[in-house]
C-alpha cells in the first residue's frame, strides 16, 4: 500500500523542525573580549560580534568586560545593540582584578545576564568632562539626569536595581561583586568562563528561554582588521598625532614641491585622521586653531614678520589642541604627556621649514640670468661703447658691453643682465675711490 502524499509531507516536516531544534540546541557560546576604554571602536566590534551570533545561531554571546569607561555615545550604541539583540548576551566582569566602571556599569546592567569574577568592582558612573574634571553648572545636572534616566530605564526593563545604578551616578559609589549581587546588580558569581558557561546551562532568560549549553563550544570572536584599524586611532592622542603629521606633510610638500614622500604620507595621515574624527567627541573650534596656526606658518614663509607669525603659530597650535577634544573621562582626552613632546616637534618643523624658505627667498640668486649680477668675469674680447666684445664668467662666454672701452684680459664686474647681454665695468672702477 502506497503512503498517502499528507501523511509523508508531514513527516518530512516533523523531521526538519527535529533537525532544527537539535541545531538550535546545539548552538554555541561566543565569546568577545573587552578590555579597553569604550570607544567607537568597541562599538563596532560588539555591534559585528553580535550580528555574526545571531547570524550563526549561537546559544548566547559572553562579553568579557574590563573597561575604566569611555564615550557615552559609544555606550550607548553598545546598550542598544544589546537590548536589540536575539541571543541572549551575558556581560562577565572579568577576570580577577577588572572593572566595569563608568559606562561599564550601564553596558552590564543592560546584559539579559550580568556576571562577576571574585575580585572584580562595578560602579563609580558619575560623569566626568575633560581631563577627568567635574562637570560643573547646569551643564553637570542635565547631563547627569539624562544618564539616571536612561540607566534607570535599562535597569527596570532588566529588573535590576534602580536606586543602587542612580547612587553609582550621582555619588560615584562602587561595590564588589558579593556586595553586585546581594544588592540585586548582577545574577551570577563565576570563577571563569567554564564556571560561567557551567551555571548558565538550564538558566532561563526572559522572552528568550532556556540556555542549554551541554555541547556548547567556546568560540571566540577575534576583531577584525577594520575594527583594529578603528580601535588603535579613534585614541584620541593617536588622531591628534596623525593630524599633526598630516598637517606637517602636506606643509612639507607644498613649501618644497617635487618632495612627494611628505606629501604621500601627509595625506594618508590626514585621511586617517578624518575617520578617527568623525567618531570622537571634536571640539571645531580646536580645529579651526590649528589650521589657523598652519595658515601663520605659511604667511610667515611670504612676509618678513620677525618671527611674530610664528609665534602666532604656536600659540593658536597650543590652544587649539587643548581645545581639540570634549571628552567625558580621561581616556577620551588628550595626554599632556603626548600634547607637548608633539606640540614641541610639530612647532619646530614648521618654524624651521618656514625660516628656510624665507631665507632662501631673500638670499641672492645663484643660477640664472640673475645670479650673473656682481659675479667677476675675464674680458676674451675688447669692448667699446660701440661694439659687444666677450666675457667669460662661470666656464661660459657671455655677449657683453661697456660703456667705456675695456682691453682683453681685464677683470670686469656684471652690473646688469638684459636679455642675455650683460653689461659690465672694470673691476678697479668699483674697488678704488
Amino acid at each position: 500500500m502506497k503512503p498517502k502524499p499528507m501523511i509523508v509531507f508531514l513527516l518530512c516536516v516533523q523531521l526538519l523542525l527535529f533537525a532544527t531544534v537539535t541545531w538550535a540546541a546545539r548552538g554555541d557560546v561566543y565569546i568577545l573580549t573587552v578590555n579597553d576604554a569604550i570607544s567607537p571602536g568597541i562599538a563596532e566590534y560588539i555591534k559585528n560580534g553580535i550580528e555574526k551570533a545571531e547570524k550563526e545561531g549561537a546559544a548566547c554571546l559572553i562579553i568579557e568586560l574590563d573597561t575604566p569607561g569611555g564615550l557615552a555615545e559609544s555606550m550607548r550604541l553598545i546598550i542598544k545593540d544589546i537590548l536589540g539583540s536575539t541571543v541572549p548576551i551575558v556581560v562577565f566582569v572579568s577576570p580577577g582584578g577588572a572593572r566595569a566602571a563608568s559606562a561599564g556599569v550601564m553596558i552590564t546592567m543592560a546584559a539579559d545576564v550580568a556576571a562577576m569574577a571574585p575580585g572584580t568592582n562595578i560602579g563609580a558612573a558619575h560623569p566626568v568632562g575633560a581631563g577627568g574634571k567635574d562637570i560643573s553648572g547646569k551643564m553637570s545636572e542635565k547631563v547627569i539626569n539624562d544618564m539616571v534616566a536612561h540607566a534607570k530605564s535599562v535597569a527596570e526593563k532588566r529588573g535590576r536595581n534602580q536606586e543602587w545604578v542612580e547612587q553609582a551616578i550621582r555619588e560615584s559609589v562602587s561595590v564588589t561583586e558579593t556586595e553586585a549581587l546581594k544588592e540585586n546588580i548582577i545574577d551570577l558569581i563565576a570563577e571563569d568562563i567554564d564556571d560561567l558557561i557551567g551555571q548558565l546551562n538550564g538558566y532561563k532568560i526572559a522572552d528568550k528561554g532556556e540556555l542549554t549549553l551541554d555541547k556548547a563550544q567556546k568560540i571566540v570572536v577575534e576583531p577584525s582588521l577594520r575594527t583594529n584599524i578603528l580601535k588603535t586611532i579613534s585614541n584620541p592622542n593617536i588622531a591628534y598625532i596623525l593630524l599633526l603629521i598630516g598637517l606637517a606633510g602636506l606643509y612639507f610638500e607644498l613649501s618644497h614641491p617635487g618632495a612627494i614622500f611628505p606629501g604621500v604620507i601627509g595625506g594618508i595621515s590626514l585621511v586617517l585622521a578624518f575617520f578617527a574624527l568623525q567618531t570622537l567627541p571634536v571640539n571645531y573650534a580646536g580645529i579651526l586653531l590649528i589650521v589657523l596656526a598652519i595658515i601663520f606658518f605659511i604667511m610667515e614663509m611670504k612676509i618678513a614678520s620677525y618671527g611674530l607669525l610664528s609665534v602666532a603659530g604656536v600659540l593658536s597650535l597650543l590652544l587649539g589642541s587643548l581645545m581639540m577634544f570634549k571628552g567625558t573621562g580621561p581616556d577620551m582626552t588628550l595626554s599632556l604627556k603626548v600634547l607637548l613632546p608633539t606640540l614641541i616637534l610639530v612647532s619646530g618643523f614648521f618654524v624651521f621649514v618656514a625660516g628656510l624658505v624665507f631665507r632662501a627667498q631673500m638670499s641672492k640668486p645663484r643660477t640664472g640670468t640673475k645670479g650673473l649680477v656682481g659675479e667677476i668675469g675675464i674680458v676674451k674680447k675688447a669692448l667699446t661703447p660701440d661694439k659687444e666684445g666677450k666675457v667669460f664668467i662661470h666656464g661660459e662666454l657671455w655677449n657683453a658691453r661697456a660703456q667705456k672701452a675695456i682691453h682683453e684680459n681685464t677683470q670686469v664686474r656684471v652690473i646688469k643682465v638684459i636679455n642675455l647681454l650683460l653689461e659690465v665695468e672694470p673691476v678697479e672702477e668699483t674697488g678704488s675711490g
